[in-house]
């Protein structure tokens, strides 16, 4: 047998002894997620001021399900929060500019005026959080999600134009979140910073609630 074959022989049989220990250490980890202990047990309501890239800054409010854990430290969020804010003034600037650039101007003596423009966003998302028990009466959390944005534009100059066709939207979203719960009953008071990436408009966050538990974590 030549020394190629040899070598080759010797690889195989260092991965297939590697392999098995690999296996099984996956399916642990996958034997830790069940869909047994999913349903409702606590619903939080939360709100707090909110800065975006396009817009002024507004206030935000929330309503989050806790629907239980799909492993020992994750726990499945439904939520749905509303915000309604001004567009900036740059943002609209910008705006203006697009619009004049596909206007057919002659002259060149043309002016774009919007007014005052307001942007409203309905969002509904899916978060799994990893929780981090700091004690009875604080727990620690951070968590990734989905979202789906209903954004709808409105204004004085805007109604029933293209302009409006064009700002209202369904886009999709991906947040993350920080925060923190207190309390060691029912009653929770909730802390959270969060951060929204969707396309015409992201956004962050910092929100306070209270959430009632009705079930054990």
């Amino acid at each position: 047998m030549s020394s190629a074959s040899i070598k080759a022989v010797g690889l195989c049989a260092i991965l297939l002894s590697v392999s098995p220990p690999a296996c099984l250490s996956a399916q642990g980890l996958l034997s830790q997620f069940s869909y047994d202990n999913l349903k409702p047990s606590a619903l939080q309501l939360d709100v707090g001021p909110l800065g975006g890239n396009n817009i002024r800054g507004a206030f935000t409010g929330g309503m989050r399900l806790d629907y239980g854990r799909i492993a020992p430290h994750v726990r499945v969020l439904l939520g749905v929060s509303y915000v309604k804010a001004d567009f900036g003034s740059a943002a609209r600037a910008r705006f203006e500019q697009r619009l004049k650039s596909v206007v057919v101007d002659p002259t060149g003596d043309d002016t774009i005026k919007l007014g005052s423009i307001t942007w409203s966003d309905v969002t509904g998302d899916v978060d799994l959080q990893y929780v981090l028990p700091q004690g009875h009466a604080v727990t620690v959390y951070m968590g990734i999600g989905l979202g789906a944005h209903f954004r709808h534009g409105s204004g004085a100059a805007i109604n029933g134009t293209f302009v409006q066709d064009a700002l209202n939207e369904i886009t999709a979203g991906l947040n993350g979140t920080l925060g923190t719960e207190f309390g060691a009953k029912r009653w929770r008071f909730t802390l959270d910073a969060r951060g929204v990436l969707s396309s015409g408009l992201s956004t962050v966050s910092l929100r306070s609630g209270v959430m009632y538990r009705w079930a054990a974590k």
